[in-house]
């Protein structure tokens, strides 16, 4: 069975003390996901472009992969199951004439920081947007 997939664009993120709320948008509905603030504050410095002294753990992972010729083709949120979201992170790397392509269980968080790192479209199944509750502005 196909799963439909529906692509998502960033609307924004808000921050406070206790977590981070990023906003993502479909054609027909925008919704949250909540993460905690460390994980928000990277999301802010990769979406403003500011950079770190030191590189972060993201940056290692980016690094890993790109040192790997491994390239981020997508993130898939997958589920939903009460206000906790899952993802998948789609990696590809070629060797000699074989194309691999490995999904890898993760936070969505972590896969939208990579996604905006490496410019990798970010999707949501239609099931998890029907699921999901608007956001109102």
């Amino acid at each position: 069975m196909l799963t439909e997939l529906v692509q998502l664009t960033f609307d924004k993120i808000m921050q406070t003390r206790s977590y981070t709320v990023v906003v993502l948008g479909a054609k027909e509905k925008r919704f949250a996901i909540y993460t905690d603030p460390t994980v928000g504050h990277i999301l802010q410095m990769y979406l403003t472009g500011t950079e770190n002294p030191r590189p972060l753990t993201h940056d290692l992972m980016d690094q890993i992969l790109r040192g790997l010729d491994v390239r981020i083709k997508q993130v898939v949120i997958n589920d939903v199951q009460d206000t906790v979201y899952f993802s998948r992170l789609f990696l590809e790397q070629t060797v000699g004439d074989i194309r691999h392509i490995i999904e890898i269980d993760a936070r969505p968080s972590d896969c939208i920081t990579l996604a905006l790192m490496n410019n990798a479209p970010v999707y949501c199944t239609r099931g998890v947007l029907e699921k999901t509750l608007p956001v109102e502005d």
